[in-house]
């Protein structure tokens, strides 16, 4: 096959026409979102049907970096419980030796992680620290935050 200019530019054209169409078919890359920075707000008593308790208030400092979509009704992924609109991350409460202690599956904006919590009862003794991790459940990734100390 005898390979003239005017092939080669034809063929030139038609690889950058491809090209041209690939890259718009590929979806712009998410951008990398920090992990939470969480920290103790403080505690407060409380008495729930006769016992006494405290519960641990947190706050994420970097709230503001996460998008409000995140945290959307998210009713295509499973339920959390009965509530079939849980939102699309859910936030978990770990202890430093990775025991669940609270969840949220119902957060609705970032703004909402202002005030996370986990209660123990008054007398027993909390972990020295805790983190928390938001699961984004719709891209599977998990933001894991520093331990934050329990005592004000």
């Amino acid at each position: 096959m005898k390979f003239t200019a005017r092939k080669a530019s034809v063929l030139l054209l038609l690889t950058m026409v491809l090209t041209g169409m690939a890259s718009k078919s590929i979806a712009a890359p998410q951008p990398v979102l920090p992990n939470p920075v969480l920290y103790l707000m403080g505690t407060q008593p409380f008495t729930s049907n006769g016992q006494n308790f405290v519960r641990y208030v947190f706050d994420v400092d970097n709230r503001d970096a996460y998008p409000v979509d995140m945290f959307a009704a998210a009713p295509a992924l499973p339920p959390c419980g009965a509530n079939k609109k849980a939102s699309r991350t859910w936030v978990d409460i770990f202890d430093q030796s990775g025991k669940r202690l609270y969840g949220f599956c119902a957060l609705g904006k970032p703004a909402d992680l202002t005030g996370i919590w986990f209660a123990l009862a008054e007398d027993a003794v909390p972990p020295s620290y805790v983190y928390i991790e938001l699961n984004d459940r719709q891209t599977n990734t998990k933001y894991k935050s520093n331990l934050a100390d329990t005592v004000p």
